[in-house]
């Protein structure tokens, strides 16, 4: 439980920090509410009305999204590998080579697909 003690001391801090910084904020902090202060944001622009139910997005956002995500996990996996690298051997080698090459089969779909151009 010893271990254990430094991590959690550490979190309490963290905790009573942003519940500290909150409280202060709202305490210290000028309260002049108007229209515009509680009206959204969009960059300076008028916002634009939505729908009840909200708008709809066009796939490529999701595929955009989807392929940030293999890339991301992609990136995961290589740091640990590099890092291994000598221990790891010509086995090691061969399954990320592998790993590579399925990524890069993805990512050549997508691109064959038009998922990446922005019409």
């Amino acid at each position: 439980m010893d271990l254990y003690i430094p991590i959690i001391v550490l979190g309490v801090l963290a905790f009573v920090f942003a519940a500290g910084s909150v409280l202060m904020a709202s305490m210290t902090g000028p309260k002049r509410w108007n229209r515009a202060r509680l009206d959204a944001y969009e960059c300076g622009i008028e916002p634009t009305p939505q729908p009840v139910g909200g708008g709809r997005f066009p796939i490529k956002y999701y595929l955009t999204a989807m392929l940030f995500i293999v890339f991301d996990i992609e990136i995961i996996f290589l740091y640990p590998w590099a890092v291994a690298f000598d221990s790891l051997g010509i086995f090691g080698l061969v399954e990320m080579v592998l790993f590579i090459l399925t990524v890069l089969v993805a990512y050549a779909y997508i691109w064959r697909r038009g998922g990446l151009e922005w019409d």
